[in-house]
């Protein structure tokens, strides 16, 4: 519960005296001191403080970037919202010295009021969070030594025109406890600070999670190919067209390259485009400027914007209309665009991955794809294989998956011969994507951590599937006789080489009808109907 809920009259009232504004801020200067005397993480520490400001003095979307360096771009550390994905959203964004207010407040070194927000055009609203007709301020935390190395930026959620002057006093005292806290928590390196640490930490993380090491999951020929292929793509700025079925890892593969590149500590900005009508695609990837149509009240920057110095990932690019096409072409040869509604030219660098599941070559033909484009996009093509065309990484794929599967559901889990010899009997449509909701599903439905073939649920009509009638090659024959083989799994092998025909499964067995009935009874082994 807010201390001072200033919209309500009777808090505001508390503040027709100075002398008491006072006295609540050096109430709160001294839970701030104390939140700072924990040593915790620096961004649980930054979103404490954040949460003081607002709950005890209104001081409301609060947040407070970090820097490089060279002083040169401000990354958001903490911030003050309540929606996740937009905290989410907020770690990713970035504002260039002289951008916007807070790279004003960065590049200038000094503190920006704003009397209500929507007075300023250069404010980008990168975040739409604020209220265009409160106040905003902006305070940069300096070093002993005059050093910026961040902005601390609230929004009063009151108009607060009298108290601008106390209130932005009053953040400047708390952006000194900042800038001292940060200094003592940071590395005793000449020139580093916690900003560089933490940025190339979430780096580093990135790159172990779309390493080659934990991304390479088969060894199937077409797929060594292709990581080969990924290795040296990810060295350079080429434009890359990634080309495979629905569900074969576009997305997976475009992370990989952008991760392991020179761009790794840079945006990996992603759109799909099939997601977008054309109009509202145009203002998505270009931005627009405040009024350019109906709803825009405000400046927007694009995802070309949002992803200059980094890698833009356009998936389902052969959706977008051929009169689109002629547009986003521009962009790609020239490296720069107009917003919506603009004449304003801005130069971009970006690395452009795009991915497709169609056949680029007849939409051309047809006229539905600029025959232009495609040569600008295929300077790096890669093509998936679908995973009916390398089932021999089922079973990699699979132990892979059952882990992933495991962790998320904080259990044991394990696959058995048999039910990866089911899944290889399968013609996968959906690719890797359907294996791993089918390996889900059949987690869900397994009682212990053992998922047999009994559980193995496949999307086809029957149980009995074409693609294995015509494939039985493609499952490995079993050794009955092989020691590391359970009862249940040398039982159901059984079954499955004498097409689920007991009296023949208890001759393989050296076994009576009578017995293997018994076993399939007391081992609750679900028989095929064939």
């Amino acid at each position: 519960m807010k201390a001072f809920n200033l919209h309500d009259e009777k808090m505001t009232a508390m503040f027709d005296s100075r002398q008491k504004l006072l006295e609540k801020e050096m109430e709160v200067v001294y839970q701030i001191s104390r939140v700072l005397c924990r040593h915790e993480e620096i961004e649980k520490t930054h979103a404490e403080i954040l949460s003081l400001l607002d709950q005890e003095m209104g001081l409301a979307v609060g947040l407070v970037g970090l820097c490089d360096d060279q002083q040169s771009e401000l990354r958001i550390n903490a911030i003050n919202v309540t929606d996740p994905q937009l905290r989410k959203q907020a770690s990713s964004v970035r504002y260039k010295a002289g951008e916007g207010i807070l790279g004003k407040v960065l590049s200038s070194g000094e503190s920006i009021v704003l009397g209500r927000v929507e007075s300023a055009p250069t404010f980008l609203h990168k975040l739409d969070i604020y209220d265009y007709t409160l106040p905003f301020i902006g305070v940069p935390i300096k070093e002993g030594n005059g050093k910026v190395i961040g902005v601390l930026a609230v929004q009063p959620d009151f108009p607060a025109q009298e108290f601008l002057s106390d209130l932005t006093r009053f953040l400047s005292s708390v952006a000194n406890l900042l800038a001292h806290n940060i200094h003592a928590g940071g590395t005793q390196d000449a020139g580093s600070n916690t900003s560089v640490e933490r940025r190339d930490d979430a780096v580093r993380q990135k790159r172990v999670k779309y390493s080659f090491d934990n991304m390479v999951v088969g060894s199937s020929e077409p797929m060594r190919k292709i990581f080969e292929q990924i290795k040296r793509v990810g060295k350079w700025d080429s434009t890359v067209l990634i080309r495979g079925e629905s569900g074969t890892g576009k997305e997976l593969i475009a992370s990989s390259i952008h991760y392991n590149s020179p761009r790794s500590n840079k945006p990996f900005v992603k759109l799909n485009c099939a997601a977008l009508p054309e109009n509202l695609l145009e203002s998505e990837l270009f931005g627009h400027e405040k009024g350019a149509f109906t709803g825009a009240i405000k400046q927007r920057q694009g995802r070309f914007e949002q992803a200059d110095g980094g890698t833009l990932f356009l998936d389902e690019i052969g959706e977008i209309s051929p009169m689109f096409q002629a547009k986003l072409l521009r962009v790609l040869q020239e490296n720069e665009l107009e917003r919506v509604g603009g004449n304003q030219t801005i130069k971009v660098n970006v690395r452009i991955v795009a991915a497709t599941n169609r056949n680029l070559e007849s939409d051309i033909e047809e006229g539905k794809f600029r025959e232009d484009l495609y040569y600008r996009l295929n300077v790096m093509p890669i093509n998936l294989p679908p995973l009916r065309e390398r089932l021999e990484d089922i079973p990699e794929l699979s132990e892979f998956l059952v882990g992933k599967i495991a962790k998320q559901q904080g259990r044991e889990l394990r696959i058995t011969e048999g039910g990866v010899r089911k899944l290889m009997s399968y013609h996968w449509p959906g690719n890797v994507r359907e294996l791993e909701n089918c390996l889900e599903r059949a987690a869900v439905m397994c009682e212990d951590s053992c998922i047999d073939l009994d559980v193995i649920s496949l999307n086809t009509t029957s149980e009995t599937n074409v693609f294995e009638t015509n494939n039985r090659a493609a499952v490995p024959a079993v050794d009955l006789k092989d020691d590391s083989l359970d009862e249940r799994e040398r039982v159901t092998a059984a079954l499955e080489q004498a097409g689920w025909v007991q009296a023949r499964a208890a001759r393989l067995l050296g076994m009576t009808p009578r017995q293997i009935a018994y076993r399939i009874q007391t081992l609750k082994i679900n028989v095929r109907k064939i």
